[in-house]
């Protein structure tokens, strides 16, 4: 097999040519062909180009998997969430040959999309189920980016998952891949097929409440039924703690019950929007309609307190995504297409757990406060309070909208976010858009919307673990993904959930039930 790479096609230019290419560096016709790596270089604007890593053969190829070693004993493994780190741990366990039980206080995706419509629309808030809790956790709703900064062995793994379960092929090779929201959907459906299919078994709307251990190891789970109200206990000497960063009340539970945990370090802020063709055209000149909707990421350090962009939306729409009633936070999404009039970022500024008290919950209650002060500006209805960045710099309540209209369904009143957001976060943005302006024009447009809060980008605690990946504090227990603190975004929590998985199928394994 051969492999070239930067391959370059003009913006524009039918990908077919790459085949061409591929028979020419052959001097044969192509029977395998494949693209490994898609990105874009858009250094000169007025130059725009495809860059492609391919590989090609004159013979037919076959991809052949090789076939995991498998547990000969059936063993029954809990994992509690069924975010990215709960998913993904709970496909590879399947594949070694562990049935795992999933344990969901939220609904399945199909109950969970009504029930989240249903905030959006009439403010109605399910505590239990909601763009935090359910099926797919707070990835389902987000645009299902898969770029990550990390470098773990199982990234790729976490790519192949997605795309064998209905997620789009490109996923695995473009630079900046996502799925959509509008695609999860049915990816998260067809995951939870293979996993019963193969011996799982999913417990929606059930909350891991407590548990009872024998000597250090986990005996059993304590669960509750969260529409029936009924307790009940699951006896299982493994569980794997997947809790994602909103599950407050299980953090302050496991606290009670001496589980080893340590505060973490934070970011909350701002949700801001732009229209999206003005970002295209700052990003790629004129060309910018004959390309993806365009995205960025930015930081800045114009200010002592860092300030960065995170999980940015093209096209996308900013989504209420409270957990707790009496409270305002706001997230984004966007579908596949990434068609939407505005694109959003969050905007970011970090906070160190110094700021916030010395004691472990004193980052979360700090979170809840912010939260809450947003509930009461936007007139205790869940509306979001909002701001126009010219505004917002000159501490005056904005009066109207200008040529971006907010896109968070809840709705919005206009409230000045420095009573919201603390003082060292408020001048910390004020310092930084106009910084990142100067390497994004027109982040500083006059009339971008800020919606406020952001405060669920990580986990205010971090539940500690061994070199096993066991909990210090309970044998048994494996705590995973980004609720504890080992993550951060959709690829790295599932990659960390892979890890978990086959460290236990290891420790299994070694207990000589495997074939």
């Amino acid at each position: 097999m051969k492999r070239l790479d930067n391959v370059k096609l003009h913006i524009g230019e039918d990908e077919s040519n790459l085949i061409k290419i591929a028979e020419k560096h052959l001097k044969k016709p192509v029977k395998y062909f494949k693209i490994l790596k898609k990105s874009l270089d858009a250094r000169d604007k007025n130059y725009i180009l495809w860059v492609y890593s391919i590989a090609f053969s004159d013979k037919p190829e076959t991809e052949q998997k090789p076939i995991p070693e498998k547990l000969s004993t059936p063993q029954k493994v809990a994992v509690i969430g069924s975010g990215p780190a709960g998913l993904m741990c709970a496909l590879r366990l399947v594949e070694r040959g562990i049935s795992p039980i999933i344990i969901e206080r939220g609904e399945a995706v199909e109950e969970r999309r009504t029930t989240t419509n249903r905030f959006f629309t009439q403010k109605i808030l399910n505590p239990e189920s909601n763009v935090q809790f359910g099926e797919g956790g707070a990835g389902t709703f987000s645009d299902g980016k898969l770029n990550t900064q990390t470098h773990d062995g199982f990234n790729r793994d976490v790519l192949q998952y997605f795309a064998r379960f209905g997620a789009p092929e490109e996923i695995l090779y473009l630079n900046k891949s996502h799925i959509g929201s509008d695609k999860l959907y049915s990816v998260l459906k067809n995951i939870r097929k293979f996993i019963e299919d193969n011996g799982g078994k999913y417990l929606f709307n059930t909350k891991f409440t407590g548990f009872t251990q024998n000597g250090g190891s986990l005996k059993s789970l304590i669960l509750k039924n969260t529409k029936t109200g009924e307790n009940s206990e699951l006896e299982v000497s493994n569980a794997v703690l997947a809790l994602g960063h909103s599950a407050r009340d299980t953090f302050e539970m496991l606290a009670q019950n001496g589980i080893k945990m340590t505060p973490r370090d934070f970011a909350l802020g701002v949700r801001i929007e732009h229209l999206s063709s003005e970002i295209g055209l700052a990003q790629y000149g004129k060309n910018y309609k004959l390309l993806p909707t365009a995205d960025y990421k930015l930081v800045s350090h114009a200010h002592e307190r860092t300030v960065f962009t995170f999980c940015m939306c093209p096209g996308g729409v900013v989504i209420p995504a409270a957990s707790e009633s009496g409270g305002v936070v706001v997230n984004g999404m966007s579908n596949y297409s990434r068609g939407g009039t505005n694109s959003n970022s969050a905007l970011m500024v970090q906070l160190k757990s110094s700021d916030f008290g010395e004691d472990l919950f004193a980052g979360m209650r700090f979170q809840r406060q912010v939260e809450q002060k947003a509930f009461e500006a936007g007139g205790r209805t869940y509306a979001a309070p909002v701001q126009l960045y010219k505004d917002f710099v000159i501490d005056r309540i904005s009066s109207d909208f200008g040529e971006v209209k907010p896109t968070y369904a809840a709705g919005t009143a206009f409230a000045p976010l420095s009573e919201v957001l603390p003082e060292i976060a408020t001048e910390a943005l004020k310092a930084a858009i106009p910084d990142m302006d100067r390497r994004l024009r027109g982040f500083a447009n006059p009339h971008a919307v800020m919606t406020g809060v952001e405060t669920r980008f990580s986990s205010p605690v971090k539940i500690e673990r061994g070199e096993d990946l066991q909990s210090v504090s309970l044998k048994g227990l494996y705590p995973c993904g980004e609720g504890s603190g080992y993550s951060g975004g959709i690829t790295s929590s599932a990659a960390d959930g892979i890890k978990v998985a086959e460290k236990l199928f290891g420790i299994l394994k070694n207990h000589k039930m495997f074939i």
